[in-house]
C-alpha cells in the first residue's frame, strides 16, 4: 500500500527515512482549528486527525500519516513564533523549567484509523538573555514549536528529557512504526 505523509516538516522526512518506511509527501491543505480550552494532548490528535482526513479526501487508496507537535507549559501552548520577540518571550518562560513537548500522530486507510499521542517532558538550563538573543540570531527557533529545535543548536538548551527525543524532534519513531506495522 502507497505511504503518504501528509506534512512538510523536514525533520518528520528524514524520520521516516531513517525508519526505513517509503512514502510520498503530499501536504494538507486544511485550515487548522481548534476549539477554546482544548487541553495540549487533545489539540494535538485534533489536528493531526484534521491533517489526515484533508489528504485521505484525495487519496483514499493509501495510507495517511500526519502528525502535530506543540511545546506546552502547563496547559498553555507553545506554538511556533510570529516573530523574534515572541521568540524571545517563549524561551525566557521556558528558562530553567521543565515542560512538555506533545506530538499527535493519525494513521488512516480506509479500513482503520488511529490516532495517539506522545508526551515527553523537557528541562531547560537557566538561559541568560544573551544566550536567547544568540540563540534566536541563529533563525533556528522561527519555524519551530516552542522557539527551539532540539535536533540543531538548540541542544545546548537543553538540560534532560524524559522521554522519547524522537518526539520532541517531530514525531514519536518507534511508536508510530508499531501502529504502522499494525495496519
Amino acid at each position: 500500500m502507497k505511504i503518504i505523509l501528509a506534512s512538510a516538516s523536514p525533520r518528520r522526512k528524514e524520520l521516516l527515512t531513517l525508519a526505513g518506511i517509503e512514502y510520498e509527501v503530499i501536504v494538507s491543505q486544511c485550515e487548522e482549528i481548534l476549539p477554546d480550552g482544548i487541553t495540549p494532548d487533545k489539540a494535538v490528535e485534533e489536528l493531526a486527525r484534521q491533517k489526515t482526513e484533508d489528504v485521505f479526501s484525495r487519496n483514499s487508496d493509501a495510507m495517511i500519516i500526519a502528525a502535530d507537535t506543540v511545546v506546552a507549559l502547563g496547559n498553555t501552548i507553545l506554538g511556533k513564533p510570529k516573530d523574534e520577540a515572541d521568540a524571545f518571550t517563549m524561551l525566557s518562560s521556558l528558562s530553567g523549567r521543565r515542560h512538555t513537548v506533545y506530538t499527535g500522530v493519525c494513521i488512516k486507510t480506509k479500513d482503520k484509523t488511529d490516532i495517539f499521542h506522545v508526551a515527553t517532558d523537557v528541562e531547560f538550563y537557566e538561559l541568560s538573555e544573551k544566550e536567547i538573543k544568540d540563540y534566536i540570531a541563529t533563525k533556528e527557533p522561527m519555524d519551530k514549536a516552542g522557539a527551539y529545535g532540539i535536533q540543531g543548536k538548540g541542544f545546548v538548551l537543553v538540560k534532560g528529557i524524559h522521554g522519547d527525543y524522537f518526539n520532541v524532534v517531530g514525531l514519536p519513531l518507534a511508536e508510530t512504526v508499531r501502529y504502522i506495522r499494525n495496519f
